[in-house]
Formats: structure tokens, C-alpha cells, sequence
């Protein structure tokens, strides 16, 4: 599979799936830390990447998304977007019910 492959692949196996540097254990920068804090409040698993181990998938996904920066968070095959809007959107309590609505279809 080449890396747009395995892209598609990752977000439409994935109800839920952040980009991420780093992992949730140990973030690799701030914007990452707070998006994963956020999802994390949330209580429901999520999928991630980490785009340092994969430069493949660093370099092709802000192609195929449209969006050039990480984190990137994608719930039912759809990107929601960076920190700030998720950040935005757990203060709103929007991201509590969009990620339980994609866990539940999950059946998660």
C-alpha cells in the first residue's frame, strides 16, 4: 500500500483518530498535549499516530486533509481539525457528544 493508502485506510478503520506528535502517554508538543487532554476528558477510546515515527504520513496527510499543521483529529471519516478547534469545541461541550455519537456507532 503507498501512504495515501494507508491514510484512508487509517481514518476509515477508526471511528475516532488523532495525529498526533508523540503519543497520549507522552506528547511531543504542546498543541498535541492539549488535544489529547481534551479527548481524553471525553472518557472514550480513541485511535492516534504518531506522525514522528511515520514521515511518510507526516509529509502526504496535510496534502490529502487540506489542513497543514498537527494535531489533526478525524471522527467518522471527517476531519474536525487542530488544537484550537478542538480545544473550542470541548469548551462548547460539542466534542463530548460528537465523540460519544462516533463511539457508540463504533459500538464502543
Amino acid at each position: 500500500m503507498d501512504t495515501l493508502d494507508v491514510i484512508k485506510d487509517q481514518i476509515g478503520s477508526n471511528s475516532v483518530l488523532l495525529y498526533m506528535k508523540g503519543t497520549p502517554q507522552f506528547p511531543q508538543c504542546g498543541f498535541s498535549a492539549r488535544a489529547v487532554e481534551a479527548l481524553m476528558s471525553v472518557g472514550k477510546p480513541f485511535a492516534y499516530v504518531n506522525i514522528l515515527e511515520h514521515p511518510d504520513i507526516r509529509a502526504e496527510l496535510p496534502k490529502y486533509a487540506n489542513w497543514p499543521t498537527f494535531p489533526q483529529l478525524w471522527v467518522k471519516g471527517e476531519l474536525i481539525g487542530g488544537s484550537d478547534i478542538i480545544l473550542e469545541m470541548a469548551q462548547q461541550g460539542e466534542l463530548q457528544g460528537l465523540v460519544e455519537e462516533a463511539a457508540a456507532d463504533a459500538g464502543q
